[in-house]
């Protein structure tokens, strides 16, 4: 028998407070024993010692990847095990794990085909990203792409002139990125076999700052521009003042002079994509 915590977020893209009820009842009937249930983010979320008293071998996680990334950076260190369900908007991270499916699809599927693997990240600042590392003054375009996706039209104009602004202005410089265009709107940093894989986006007038702008609105801004790609072993921020950063969506300031490097987790991630 499994005993579980629950951590879900019914405001996240494609979760709701009914669909988290369904699941609860989807443990029941398979026999799994739920310790606890975190509601994120108005609740806490567990710390490894919390966990470990109670006994809990696996952790489901349902929600968006941002929700999903600050439970494993709270329990970053913990040895037990991570079921990931796709609940938000892109759900990057359960793809990964499980190719798709719906939460009781991959819920079945870990039952009788899973393996424990381990996940590679982006870590800077004290903070990881599993999907992506998005630095450069156009990730100021989350502010209004939340916005959006929370259907909170009030402020979304002033949302979108900020990011306009800051998108037209000196752009983002890495140390040890090799290849890559000076002063880019963007670069989004994937970790690539403990190494990064780096994608700019060169942004230099209104049109295509519009069309950046837009497909931050409306979902993969990597296929509004021509992309310059390179990979590195580790980039550092150059430069006088803080940068805008998104590590899985959330945002964050990186300090001038602070490193980015790879690295890799333990194998702890339950994965229904079996290898082939």
């Amino acid at each position: 028998m499994k005993k579980i915590w629950f951590i879900s977020n019914a405001a996240s893209g494609s979760a709701s407070p009914d669909k988290v009820a369904v699941l609860v009842e989807l443990f029941a009937g398979k026999g799994w024993h739920l310790i606890g249930h975190s509601h994120f983010p108005h609740d806490m979320l567990p710390d490894a010692a919390t966990l470990d008293a109670a006994g809990v071998d696996t952790v489901i996680l349902y929600g968006g990847d941002g929700t999903i990334n600050a439970a494993i950076g709270a329990l970053q260190g913990w040895g037990g095990a991570f079921l990931l369900l796709p609940g938000g908007t892109m759900n990057l991270l359960a793809k990964a794990l499980h190719g798709g499916g719906d939460p009781a699809a991959i819920i079945a599927a870990s039952v009788t085909q899973s393996i424990l693997v381990a996940l590679p990240f982006v870590a800077s600042g004290g903070r990881r990203a599993y999907i992506g590392l998005i630095v450069g003054p156009a990730a100021s375009w989350v502010h209004a792409r939340e916005r959006v996706r929370a259907g909170k039209i009030g402020g979304l104009g002033r949302a979108i002139g900020h990011a306009w602004a800051r998108t037209f202005g000196r752009g983002i410089r890495l140390g040890g990125a090799y290849g890559l265009p000076a002063g880019a709107q963007a670069v989004l940093i994937s970790p690539d076999d403990r190494q990064l894989r780096l994608a700019a986006v060169d942004a230099r007038h209104w049109r295509s700052i519009a069309v950046l702008g837009w497909d931050w609105l409306t979902g993969d801004w990597l296929a509004a521009a021509a992309v310059t790609e390179s990979v590195a072993p580790s980039v550092s921020i150059e430069g006088d003042r803080p940068v805008q950063a998104l590590f899985d969506g959330e945002p964050q300031l990186l300090s001038p002079g602070v490193r980015i490097s790879a690295g890799q987790t333990r194998a702890q991630f339950i994965s229904t994509k079996l290898p082939a």
